[in-house]
């Protein structure tokens, strides 16, 4: 679990509760109609109209991802990558076929290698499952995006509903509070969506993104370097190349 995410997430809010304590009740920053505007028009309507149903049904996975995913440590995929190397040269190609792998699409590509596939063919499959899941991301960040546009969109139009709202019935001192209400507190709970949740979470799966897409790319020029038999040790120095020199030096 990336604690991160959620310390940050909760933090943010809390400071924000903090205060309004402080300045007086929480009371009155509560409003249905605002709530209504900015959660049920922003979070879900809009963004059903910008994707398909399915696609929106997938959002809550989407946010869980940036809360329970930790990326693997590369080191320790570079590192298992040269135990394989090794093992493959000491023995065979076929002696990987018993080894457990943990990692989805690193045990794709061993076991395309040891059912003797072309090493061409071998990361053509790879990259084009690469290229796949980077898009299957992309979908995901783009929604959280689009959340975080149309929050505070909607935080604008129900403080124009607040607003048409004040100025018909202002012959009425009573009505004006309420309408001011919604005008001021839509636009409240929209920047917040956005700013506290849907550009910060959005912001990590990008961050997760690249991580993953910087490992996936260690593991088809690992299993290259395997199918070509290049020493373990030059292997290693090879894919070490992919971390930033602090990595290396902490490995």
């Amino acid at each position: 679990m990336d604690l991160g995410t959620v310390v940050g997430s909760v933090l943010a809010i809390s400071l924000i509760l903090m205060a309004i304590l402080l300045g007086g009740s929480i009371v009155g920053f509560i409003d249905v109609p605002s709530i209504l505007i900015v959660i049920g028009g922003g979070c879900v309507a809009a963004p059903m109209v910008s994707f398909p149903l399915s696609h929106v049904k997938g959002m809550v996975p989407v946010v869980m991802k940036a809360i329970v995913v930790t990326p693997a440590n590369p080191v320790e995929t570079i590192k298992f990558i040269v135990e394989l190397a090794q093992k493959a040269r000491k023995e065979s190609l076929l002696a990987l076929e018993n080894v457990e792998i943990d990692n989805p699409f690193l045990k794709k590509g061993i076991t395309l290698a040891v059912d003797g596939t072309e090493p061409a063919t071998i990361k053509a499959i790879l990259q084009a499952e690469m290229a796949y899941i980077k898009k299957r991301h992309e979908n995901g960040i783009n929604l959280l995006k689009t959340l975080g546009d149309m929050a505070p969109a909607f935080g604008m139009i129900g403080t124009l509903i607040g607003l048409v709202n004040m100025l018909s019935n202002m012959s009425d001192p009573a009505s004006i509070g309420p309408a001011m209400s919604v005008a001021i507190l839509t636009t409240l709970y929209g920047a917040l969506v956005a700013n506290c949740l849907a550009i910060p979470i959005s912001k990590k799966l990008e961050w997760y993104d690249a991580v993953e897409g910087m490992q996936m790319q260690i593991v088809v020029e690992g299993i290259t370097a395997i199918l070509d038999g290049d020493h373990p040790a030059i292997a290693e120095q090879k894919l070490m190349s992919f971390l930033p020199s602090s990595q290396r030096t902490a490995s």
